[in-house]
Protein backbone atom coordinates (compact mmCIF):
# COMPACT_ATOMS: atom_id res chain seq x y z
CA UNK A 1 0.00 0.00 0.00
CA UNK A 2 1.17 3.47 -0.66
CA UNK A 3 0.73 6.79 0.99
CA UNK A 4 -1.27 8.20 -1.85
CA UNK A 5 -1.66 11.85 -2.66
CA UNK A 6 -5.07 11.00 -4.01
CA UNK A 7 -7.76 12.60 -1.92
CA UNK A 8 -9.80 10.19 0.12
CA UNK A 9 -13.49 10.74 0.35
CA UNK A 10 -14.42 12.72 3.49
CA UNK A 11 -17.53 10.62 3.82
CA UNK A 12 -15.63 7.39 4.31
CA UNK A 13 -14.08 7.93 7.73
CA UNK A 14 -15.46 11.22 9.09
CA UNK A 15 -18.94 10.84 10.49
CA UNK A 16 -20.83 13.64 12.20
CA UNK A 17 -22.54 11.23 14.60
CA UNK A 18 -20.94 10.27 17.88
CA UNK A 19 -19.49 6.82 18.36
CA UNK A 20 -22.32 5.84 20.73
CA UNK A 21 -24.96 6.96 18.22
CA UNK A 22 -23.29 4.93 15.49
CA UNK A 23 -23.18 1.79 17.64
CA UNK A 24 -26.83 2.25 18.66
CA UNK A 25 -27.75 2.80 15.03
CA UNK A 26 -26.01 -0.38 13.98
CA UNK A 27 -27.86 -2.33 16.69
CA UNK A 28 -31.20 -1.06 15.42
CA UNK A 29 -30.59 -2.10 11.84
CA UNK A 30 -32.25 -5.27 10.64
CA UNK A 31 -30.37 -7.49 8.24
CA UNK A 32 -32.16 -9.16 5.34
CA UNK A 33 -31.88 -12.82 4.39
CA UNK A 34 -28.49 -12.32 2.76
CA UNK A 35 -26.88 -10.81 5.84
CA UNK A 36 -28.74 -12.46 8.70
CA UNK A 37 -25.66 -14.48 9.62
CA UNK A 38 -23.52 -11.42 10.25
CA UNK A 39 -22.41 -11.18 13.83
CA UNK A 40 -24.79 -8.57 15.24
CA UNK A 41 -25.32 -10.87 18.21
CA UNK A 42 -21.65 -10.64 19.07
CA UNK A 43 -22.14 -6.94 19.80
CA UNK A 44 -24.77 -7.77 22.46
CA UNK A 45 -23.48 -10.95 24.07
CA UNK A 46 -20.37 -13.04 24.38
CA UNK A 47 -19.85 -15.70 21.76
CA UNK A 48 -17.08 -17.85 20.38
CA UNK A 49 -15.70 -17.79 16.86
CA UNK A 50 -13.82 -20.55 15.18
CA UNK A 51 -10.31 -19.44 14.25
CA UNK A 52 -8.63 -20.49 11.03
CA UNK A 53 -6.51 -23.13 12.73
CA UNK A 54 -9.49 -24.82 14.40
CA UNK A 55 -9.21 -23.18 17.83
CA UNK A 56 -11.91 -20.99 19.30
CA UNK A 57 -11.47 -17.35 20.13
CA UNK A 58 -13.55 -15.58 22.74
CA UNK A 59 -14.81 -12.23 21.55
CA UNK A 60 -16.51 -9.38 23.32
CA UNK A 61 -19.07 -6.86 22.20
CA UNK A 62 -17.95 -3.40 21.19
CA UNK A 63 -19.38 -1.94 24.42
CA UNK A 64 -17.49 -4.54 26.43
CA UNK A 65 -14.28 -3.83 24.53
CA UNK A 66 -14.62 -0.06 25.03
CA UNK A 67 -15.61 -0.63 28.64
CA UNK A 68 -12.48 -2.66 29.21
CA UNK A 69 -10.37 0.46 29.05
CA UNK A 70 -11.96 1.49 32.39
CA UNK A 71 -10.10 -1.39 34.06
CA UNK A 72 -6.40 -1.41 34.92
CA UNK A 73 -4.38 -4.07 33.19
CA UNK A 74 -1.03 -5.81 33.03
CA UNK A 75 0.59 -8.23 30.65
CA UNK A 76 1.40 -11.84 31.45
CA UNK A 77 4.73 -13.38 30.30
CA UNK A 78 3.12 -14.44 26.99
CA UNK A 79 2.15 -10.90 26.11
CA UNK A 80 -1.55 -11.41 26.76
CA UNK A 81 -3.62 -8.78 28.52
CA UNK A 82 -4.91 -9.65 32.05
CA UNK A 83 -7.71 -7.52 33.45
CA UNK A 84 -8.06 -6.97 37.19
CA UNK A 85 -11.21 -6.26 39.14
CA UNK A 86 -11.81 -2.50 39.25
CA UNK A 87 -14.60 -2.45 41.87
CA UNK A 88 -12.45 -0.74 44.48
CA UNK A 89 -9.08 -0.49 46.20
CA UNK A 90 -9.87 -3.52 48.38
CA UNK A 91 -9.16 -5.71 45.36
CA UNK A 92 -5.51 -4.77 45.36
CA UNK A 93 -2.90 -5.64 47.94
CA UNK A 94 -0.15 -3.30 49.10
CA UNK A 95 2.41 -4.75 46.75
CA UNK A 96 0.24 -4.00 43.72
CA UNK A 97 -0.15 -0.41 44.91
CA UNK A 98 3.63 0.02 44.95
CA UNK A 99 3.88 -1.07 41.31
CA UNK A 100 1.72 1.83 40.17
CA UNK A 101 3.31 1.95 36.69
CA UNK A 102 1.22 -1.10 35.83
CA UNK A 103 -2.01 0.75 36.52
CA UNK A 104 -3.86 3.97 35.96
CA UNK A 105 -5.79 5.72 38.70
CA UNK A 106 -9.56 5.41 38.67
CA UNK A 107 -9.92 9.15 38.19
CA UNK A 108 -7.60 9.10 35.17
CA UNK A 109 -9.25 6.06 33.59
CA UNK A 110 -12.70 7.66 33.85
CA UNK A 111 -11.67 10.59 31.68
CA UNK A 112 -12.78 10.41 28.06
CA UNK A 113 -9.93 9.83 25.63
CA UNK A 114 -9.37 8.74 22.05
CA UNK A 115 -7.26 5.69 22.72
CA UNK A 116 -7.45 2.76 25.07
CA UNK A 117 -5.07 2.81 28.04
CA UNK A 118 -2.80 -0.15 28.62
CA UNK A 119 0.61 -1.30 29.83
CA UNK A 120 3.57 0.91 29.05
CA UNK A 121 5.28 -1.99 27.30
CA UNK A 122 2.78 -1.68 24.41
CA UNK A 123 3.05 1.77 22.86
CA UNK A 124 1.56 3.76 19.98
CA UNK A 125 3.12 6.55 17.98
CA UNK A 126 1.58 9.99 17.66
CA UNK A 127 -0.75 8.88 14.84
CA UNK A 128 -2.14 5.86 16.67
CA UNK A 129 -0.01 3.20 14.92
CA UNK A 130 1.21 0.29 17.04
CA UNK A 131 4.96 0.56 17.62
CA UNK A 132 6.47 -2.82 16.75
CA UNK A 133 9.82 -4.32 15.77
CA UNK A 134 10.81 -7.17 13.47
CA UNK A 135 10.58 -10.41 15.44
CA UNK A 136 7.84 -9.19 17.81
CA UNK A 137 5.16 -11.78 18.65
CA UNK A 138 1.47 -10.94 18.82
CA UNK A 139 -0.69 -13.25 20.94
CA UNK A 140 2.29 -15.65 21.19
CA UNK A 141 1.44 -16.78 17.66
CA UNK A 142 2.07 -14.17 14.95
CA UNK A 143 5.74 -13.22 14.44
CA UNK A 144 6.25 -9.97 12.54
CA UNK A 145 8.71 -10.33 9.65
CA UNK A 146 8.40 -7.12 7.60
CA UNK A 147 6.16 -4.15 6.84
CA UNK A 148 4.19 -4.55 3.62
CA UNK A 149 2.45 -1.18 3.52
CA UNK A 150 0.82 1.70 5.36
CA UNK A 151 -2.40 3.62 4.92
CA UNK A 152 -4.77 5.97 6.72
CA UNK A 153 -6.26 2.99 8.59
CA UNK A 154 -2.97 1.58 9.93
CA UNK A 155 -0.24 -0.76 8.69
CA UNK A 156 0.01 -4.18 7.06
CA UNK A 157 2.81 -6.53 8.10
CA UNK A 158 3.96 -9.94 6.91
CA UNK A 159 3.86 -12.52 9.69
CA UNK A 160 4.73 -16.13 10.38
CA UNK A 161 1.75 -17.97 11.85
CA UNK A 162 3.27 -20.32 14.43
CA UNK A 163 -0.18 -21.72 15.10
CA UNK A 164 -0.45 -22.98 11.51
CA UNK A 165 2.82 -24.74 10.72
CA UNK A 166 4.72 -21.51 10.09
CA UNK A 167 2.49 -20.34 7.24
CA UNK A 168 3.03 -16.78 5.99
CA UNK A 169 0.14 -14.31 6.11
CA UNK A 170 -0.60 -10.60 5.97
CA UNK A 171 -1.73 -8.93 9.19
CA UNK A 172 -3.60 -5.63 9.01
CA UNK A 173 -3.02 -3.65 12.24
CA UNK A 174 -5.61 -0.90 12.65
CA UNK A 175 -4.81 2.38 14.40
CA UNK A 176 -5.86 2.62 18.04
CA UNK A 177 -8.42 5.32 17.26
CA UNK A 178 -12.16 4.85 17.67
CA UNK A 179 -13.34 5.71 14.15
CA UNK A 180 -10.81 3.36 12.53
CA UNK A 181 -11.57 0.63 15.04
CA UNK A 182 -15.29 0.89 14.30
CA UNK A 183 -14.67 0.72 10.55
CA UNK A 184 -12.42 -2.32 11.08
CA UNK A 185 -15.17 -4.11 13.00
CA UNK A 186 -17.54 -3.42 10.10
CA UNK A 187 -14.97 -4.93 7.73
CA UNK A 188 -14.66 -8.01 9.96
CA UNK A 189 -18.42 -8.52 9.81
CA UNK A 190 -18.43 -8.28 6.02
CA UNK A 191 -15.44 -10.63 5.69
CA UNK A 192 -17.01 -13.22 7.98
CA UNK A 193 -20.18 -13.09 5.93
CA UNK A 194 -18.19 -13.45 2.70
CA UNK A 195 -16.27 -16.43 4.13
CA UNK A 196 -19.52 -18.17 4.95
CA UNK A 197 -21.05 -17.45 1.53
CA UNK A 198 -17.92 -18.39 -0.41
CA UNK A 199 -16.92 -21.40 1.67
CA UNK A 200 -15.41 -23.20 -1.34
CA UNK A 201 -13.36 -20.13 -2.41
CA UNK A 202 -14.81 -19.80 -5.88
CA UNK A 203 -14.61 -16.00 -6.07
CA UNK A 204 -11.47 -13.85 -6.20
CA UNK A 205 -12.01 -11.90 -2.99
CA UNK A 206 -9.33 -11.82 -0.30
CA UNK A 207 -9.80 -14.39 2.47
CA UNK A 208 -9.83 -13.46 6.16
CA UNK A 209 -8.11 -16.12 8.29
CA UNK A 210 -8.44 -14.66 11.80
CA UNK A 211 -9.01 -11.43 13.70
CA UNK A 212 -8.37 -10.25 17.26
CA UNK A 213 -8.03 -7.15 19.42
CA UNK A 214 -4.46 -6.41 20.50
CA UNK A 215 -4.44 -3.69 23.17
CA UNK A 216 -6.95 -1.54 21.29
CA UNK A 217 -5.67 -2.37 17.80
CA UNK A 218 -8.03 -4.50 15.73
CA UNK A 219 -5.82 -6.96 13.81
CA UNK A 220 -7.12 -8.84 10.77
CA UNK A 221 -5.16 -11.77 9.31
CA UNK A 222 -5.41 -12.38 5.56
CA UNK A 223 -3.91 -14.77 3.07
CA UNK A 224 -0.63 -13.38 1.77
CA UNK A 225 -0.92 -11.95 -1.74
CA UNK A 226 1.45 -10.13 -4.08
CA UNK A 227 1.77 -6.47 -5.01
CA UNK A 228 -1.23 -4.28 -5.70
CA UNK A 229 -1.82 -3.50 -9.36
CA UNK A 230 -0.94 0.15 -8.65
CA UNK A 231 2.37 -0.77 -7.02
CA UNK A 232 3.24 -3.04 -9.94
CA UNK A 233 2.51 -0.20 -12.37
CA UNK A 234 4.63 2.17 -10.29
CA UNK A 235 7.60 -0.20 -10.06
CA UNK A 236 7.32 -0.81 -13.81
CA UNK A 237 7.62 2.94 -14.54
CA UNK A 238 3.86 3.15 -15.20
CA UNK A 239 4.13 1.10 -18.36
CA UNK A 240 0.66 -0.15 -19.44
CA UNK A 241 -0.34 -3.77 -18.99
CA UNK A 242 -0.58 -5.89 -22.16
CA UNK A 243 -4.11 -6.30 -23.50
CA UNK A 244 -4.16 -10.03 -22.64
CA UNK A 245 -3.24 -9.26 -19.01
CA UNK A 246 -6.01 -6.65 -18.87
CA UNK A 247 -8.47 -9.23 -20.15
CA UNK A 248 -7.60 -11.69 -17.35
CA UNK A 249 -7.57 -8.98 -14.69
CA UNK A 250 -10.93 -7.60 -15.85
CA UNK A 251 -12.49 -11.04 -15.70
CA UNK A 252 -11.41 -11.66 -12.11
CA UNK A 253 -12.33 -8.17 -10.90
CA UNK A 254 -15.79 -8.38 -12.45
CA UNK A 255 -16.41 -11.85 -10.97
CA UNK A 256 -15.37 -10.69 -7.50
CA UNK A 257 -17.53 -7.55 -7.53
CA UNK A 258 -20.45 -9.42 -9.10
CA UNK A 259 -20.31 -11.78 -6.11
CA UNK A 260 -20.64 -8.75 -3.81
CA UNK A 261 -23.55 -7.31 -5.78
CA UNK A 262 -25.32 -10.67 -5.79
CA UNK A 263 -25.20 -10.57 -1.98
CA UNK A 264 -26.46 -6.97 -1.85
CA UNK A 265 -23.07 -5.40 -1.11
CA UNK A 266 -21.41 -2.44 -2.82
CA UNK A 267 -17.63 -2.17 -2.43
CA UNK A 268 -17.60 1.67 -2.89
CA UNK A 269 -13.78 1.97 -2.96
CA UNK A 270 -12.54 0.10 -6.00
CA UNK A 271 -9.17 1.33 -7.27
CA UNK A 272 -5.86 -0.22 -8.42
CA UNK A 273 -4.50 -0.06 -4.86
CA UNK A 274 -7.31 -2.38 -3.69
CA UNK A 275 -6.71 -5.02 -6.36
CA UNK A 276 -3.80 -7.34 -5.57
CA UNK A 277 -2.07 -9.94 -7.67
CA UNK A 278 -2.23 -13.46 -6.29
CA UNK A 279 1.44 -13.76 -7.19
CA UNK A 280 3.34 -10.77 -8.57
CA UNK A 281 6.36 -12.68 -9.89
CA UNK A 282 7.56 -11.41 -13.25
CA UNK A 283 10.09 -11.85 -16.01
CA UNK A 284 12.29 -8.99 -17.18
CA UNK A 285 12.46 -8.30 -20.89
CA UNK A 286 14.31 -5.57 -22.74
CA UNK A 287 12.08 -3.25 -24.77
CA UNK A 288 13.88 -1.91 -27.86
CA UNK A 289 11.18 0.75 -28.30
CA UNK A 290 11.50 2.10 -24.75
CA UNK A 291 15.20 1.23 -24.58
CA UNK A 292 14.90 -0.19 -21.09
CA UNK A 293 13.93 -3.31 -19.20
CA UNK A 294 10.25 -4.07 -18.75
CA UNK A 295 8.48 -6.40 -16.32
CA UNK A 296 6.14 -9.06 -17.69
CA UNK A 297 3.77 -10.78 -15.27
CA UNK A 298 3.89 -14.54 -14.99
CA UNK A 299 0.35 -14.75 -13.60
CA UNK A 300 -2.16 -11.89 -14.12
CA UNK A 301 -4.81 -13.25 -11.73
CA UNK A 302 -5.94 -10.80 -9.04
CA UNK A 303 -8.12 -10.55 -5.94
CA UNK A 304 -10.19 -7.65 -4.60
CA UNK A 305 -9.33 -6.42 -1.08
CA UNK A 306 -10.33 -3.73 1.46
CA UNK A 307 -13.98 -4.12 2.43
CA UNK A 308 -13.87 -1.50 5.18
CA UNK A 309 -16.28 0.73 3.26
CA UNK A 310 -18.49 -2.00 1.80
CA UNK A 311 -22.16 -1.08 2.24
CA UNK A 312 -25.25 -3.31 2.18
CA UNK A 313 -28.15 -2.18 0.02
CA UNK A 314 -30.40 -1.61 3.03
CA UNK A 315 -27.81 0.31 5.08
CA UNK A 316 -27.42 4.08 5.20
CA UNK A 317 -25.63 5.38 2.09
CA UNK A 318 -23.26 8.27 2.80
CA UNK A 319 -23.45 11.01 0.18
CA UNK A 320 -19.79 10.71 -0.90
CA UNK A 321 -18.07 7.40 -1.68
CA UNK A 322 -15.11 6.19 -3.75
CA UNK A 323 -11.68 7.72 -4.20
CA UNK A 324 -11.84 10.83 -6.38
CA UNK A 325 -10.43 9.42 -9.62
CA UNK A 326 -12.88 6.50 -9.66
CA UNK A 327 -15.99 8.34 -8.45
CA UNK A 328 -19.15 8.01 -10.52
CA UNK A 329 -20.99 11.12 -11.79
CA UNK A 330 -24.14 10.40 -9.75
CA UNK A 331 -22.01 10.59 -6.59
CA UNK A 332 -20.47 13.93 -7.58
CA UNK A 333 -23.91 15.31 -8.50
CA UNK A 334 -25.40 14.00 -5.24
CA UNK A 335 -28.12 12.03 -7.00
CA UNK A 336 -27.84 9.00 -4.74
CA UNK A 337 -25.98 5.82 -5.67
CA UNK A 338 -26.27 2.06 -5.80
CA UNK A 339 -23.98 -0.80 -6.81
CA UNK A 340 -23.65 0.59 -10.35
CA UNK A 341 -21.09 3.07 -8.94
CA UNK A 342 -18.75 0.07 -8.67
CA UNK A 343 -19.22 -0.59 -12.39
CA UNK A 344 -18.09 2.96 -13.21
CA UNK A 345 -15.01 2.50 -11.00
CA UNK A 346 -14.07 -0.73 -12.80
CA UNK A 347 -14.31 1.09 -16.14
CA UNK A 348 -11.88 3.75 -14.87
CA UNK A 349 -9.52 1.06 -13.56
CA UNK A 350 -9.42 -0.81 -16.88
CA UNK A 351 -8.53 2.40 -18.74
CA UNK A 352 -5.76 3.05 -16.21
CA UNK A 353 -4.35 -0.43 -16.80
CA UNK A 354 -4.44 0.27 -20.54
CA UNK A 355 -2.83 3.73 -20.36
CA UNK A 356 -0.62 3.31 -17.30
CA UNK A 357 -1.98 6.59 -15.90
CA UNK A 358 -5.21 7.78 -14.30
CA UNK A 359 -7.92 8.89 -16.72
CA UNK A 360 -9.35 11.70 -14.55
CA UNK A 361 -6.36 13.51 -13.06
CA UNK A 362 -8.08 16.14 -10.96
CA UNK A 363 -9.00 17.03 -7.39
CA UNK A 364 -11.91 19.36 -8.15
CA UNK A 365 -15.49 18.14 -8.65
CA UNK A 366 -16.51 20.62 -11.34
CA UNK A 367 -13.28 20.05 -13.25
CA UNK A 368 -13.90 16.30 -12.89
CA UNK A 369 -17.32 16.69 -14.53
CA UNK A 370 -15.77 18.82 -17.30
CA UNK A 371 -13.23 16.06 -17.97
CA UNK A 372 -16.06 13.55 -18.20
CA UNK A 373 -17.78 15.71 -20.81
CA UNK A 374 -14.57 16.09 -22.76
CA UNK A 375 -13.97 12.30 -22.79
CA UNK A 376 -17.50 10.86 -22.81
CA UNK A 377 -19.65 13.65 -24.23
CA UNK A 378 -22.23 15.97 -22.59
CA UNK A 379 -23.84 14.95 -19.31
CA UNK A 380 -27.57 14.21 -19.91
CA UNK A 381 -29.88 17.11 -19.11
CA UNK A 382 -32.14 14.99 -16.91
CA UNK A 383 -29.23 14.30 -14.52
CA UNK A 384 -28.27 17.97 -14.33
CA UNK A 385 -31.89 18.90 -13.66
CA UNK A 386 -32.09 16.55 -10.65
CA UNK A 387 -28.75 17.42 -9.04
CA UNK A 388 -28.62 19.08 -5.64
CA UNK A 389 -25.29 20.66 -6.55
CA UNK A 390 -26.82 23.69 -8.23
CA UNK A 391 -23.46 25.50 -8.30
CA UNK A 392 -22.32 23.05 -10.98
CA UNK A 393 -25.23 23.86 -13.32
CA UNK A 394 -26.35 26.85 -15.34
CA UNK A 395 -29.44 26.59 -17.54
CA UNK A 396 -29.38 22.79 -17.34
CA UNK A 397 -25.81 22.62 -18.61
CA UNK A 398 -22.52 22.23 -16.79
CA UNK A 399 -21.41 25.68 -15.63
CA UNK A 400 -17.93 25.55 -17.10
CA UNK A 401 -15.73 28.12 -18.81
CA UNK A 402 -13.83 26.20 -21.48
CA UNK A 403 -11.72 29.30 -22.27
CA UNK A 404 -10.41 29.81 -18.74
CA UNK A 405 -7.16 28.36 -17.41
CA UNK A 406 -8.92 25.24 -16.06
CA UNK A 407 -10.85 24.90 -19.30
CA UNK A 408 -7.66 25.02 -21.35
CA UNK A 409 -6.07 22.43 -19.05
CA UNK A 410 -9.00 20.05 -19.51
CA UNK A 411 -8.97 20.54 -23.28
CA UNK A 412 -5.22 19.87 -23.42
CA UNK A 413 -5.08 16.87 -21.05
CA UNK A 414 -8.26 15.07 -22.14
CA UNK A 415 -9.64 13.84 -25.44
CA UNK A 416 -12.56 11.65 -26.58
CA UNK A 417 -12.38 8.12 -25.22
CA UNK A 418 -11.78 6.30 -28.51
CA UNK A 419 -8.78 8.54 -29.24
CA UNK A 420 -6.92 6.88 -26.37
CA UNK A 421 -6.78 3.61 -28.33
CA UNK A 422 -3.20 2.68 -29.16
CA UNK A 423 -4.20 0.11 -31.72
CA UNK A 424 -7.24 -0.59 -33.89
CA UNK A 425 -7.08 -4.37 -33.45
CA UNK A 426 -10.21 -6.27 -32.49
CA UNK A 427 -9.28 -6.78 -28.82
CA UNK A 428 -8.56 -3.08 -28.33
CA UNK A 429 -11.88 -2.10 -29.90
CA UNK A 430 -13.76 -4.60 -27.74
CA UNK A 431 -12.07 -3.30 -24.59
CA UNK A 432 -13.06 0.28 -25.34
CA UNK A 433 -16.61 -0.77 -26.17
CA UNK A 434 -16.83 -2.50 -22.78
CA UNK A 435 -15.39 0.55 -20.98
CA UNK A 436 -17.76 2.90 -22.79
CA UNK A 437 -20.77 0.87 -21.62
CA UNK A 438 -19.45 0.66 -18.06
CA UNK A 439 -18.99 4.44 -17.99
CA UNK A 440 -22.52 5.32 -19.07
CA UNK A 441 -23.64 8.50 -17.27
CA UNK A 442 -27.11 7.24 -16.34
CA UNK A 443 -26.82 4.49 -13.70
CA UNK A 444 -30.08 2.95 -14.95
CA UNK A 445 -28.55 2.46 -18.42
CA UNK A 446 -25.09 1.43 -17.23
CA UNK A 447 -23.93 -2.09 -18.00
CA UNK A 448 -24.44 -4.60 -15.19
CA UNK A 449 -21.62 -6.93 -14.24
CA UNK A 450 -23.68 -9.91 -15.35
CA UNK A 451 -23.85 -8.31 -18.81
CA UNK A 452 -20.16 -7.41 -18.64
CA UNK A 453 -19.19 -11.08 -18.24
CA UNK A 454 -21.04 -11.82 -21.48
CA UNK A 455 -19.34 -8.98 -23.39
CA UNK A 456 -17.28 -10.04 -26.47
CA UNK A 457 -14.08 -8.76 -24.81
CA UNK A 458 -14.42 -11.58 -22.26
CA UNK A 459 -15.74 -14.18 -24.71
CA UNK A 460 -12.76 -16.49 -24.12
CA UNK A 461 -13.95 -17.03 -20.52
CA UNK A 462 -17.51 -17.95 -21.44
CA UNK A 463 -16.68 -21.57 -22.34
CA UNK A 464 -16.86 -24.05 -19.49
CA UNK A 465 -13.47 -25.56 -20.24
CA UNK A 466 -11.66 -22.23 -20.04
CA UNK A 467 -13.42 -21.28 -16.85
CA UNK A 468 -12.50 -24.61 -15.29
CA UNK A 469 -8.84 -24.15 -16.21
CA UNK A 470 -8.86 -20.62 -14.84
CA UNK A 471 -10.33 -21.76 -11.52
CA UNK A 472 -7.75 -24.56 -11.28
CA UNK A 473 -4.94 -22.10 -12.01
CA UNK A 474 -6.38 -19.78 -9.38
CA UNK A 475 -6.32 -22.56 -6.76
CA UNK A 476 -2.74 -23.53 -7.65
CA UNK A 477 -1.62 -19.90 -7.56
CA UNK A 478 -3.28 -19.37 -4.18
CA UNK A 479 -1.43 -22.36 -2.73
CA UNK A 480 1.89 -21.27 -4.17
CA UNK A 481 1.45 -17.68 -3.00
CA UNK A 482 0.68 -18.84 0.54
CA UNK A 483 3.78 -21.03 0.62
CA UNK A 484 6.11 -18.11 -0.14
CA UNK A 485 7.32 -15.54 -2.60
CA UNK A 486 10.22 -15.42 -4.98
CA UNK A 487 13.23 -13.48 -3.76
CA UNK A 488 12.70 -10.97 -6.55
CA UNK A 489 9.12 -10.10 -5.64
CA UNK A 490 9.97 -10.10 -1.92
CA UNK A 491 12.86 -7.70 -2.39
CA UNK A 492 10.69 -5.34 -4.43
CA UNK A 493 8.03 -5.39 -1.74
CA UNK A 494 10.56 -4.74 1.02
CA UNK A 495 12.00 -1.92 -1.02
CA UNK A 496 8.53 -0.41 -1.26
CA UNK A 497 8.09 -0.68 2.48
Amino acid sequence: MRQSKRMRSPGLWLNEFSWEERVDGRKRRRRDSHSSERENKSRRQQSHYRAYDGHYLETRSLNQRIGSRERPSHRDPNGAMAYEDSRGPTCRDNRDRDRDWHHYSNAYSRRSHRRRRRSRSVEDDGEGHLIYHIGDMLRARYEIMSTLGEGAFGKVVECIDHGNAGARLALKIIKNIDRYREAAMSEVEVLEQMNSLDYDRRYPCVRMLDWFDYHGHVCIAFELLGLSTYDFLKENNFQPFPIQNIKHMAYHIIRAVKFLHKNKLTHTDLKPENILFIDSQYDIEYSPILRRDQRTLKNPEVKVVDFGNATYDHEHHTSVVSTRHYRAPEVILDLGWDNSCDVWSIGCILVEYYLGTTLFQTHDSKEHLAMMERILGPIPTNLLQKTRKRRYVHRYKLDWDSNGSSGRFVKKSCRPLKEYMMCQSEDHQKLFDLVEKMMEYDPAKRLSLEQALRHPFLACFQKGGNNKNINNNNDRSSRSSRSGRSSRSRSSRNKKS
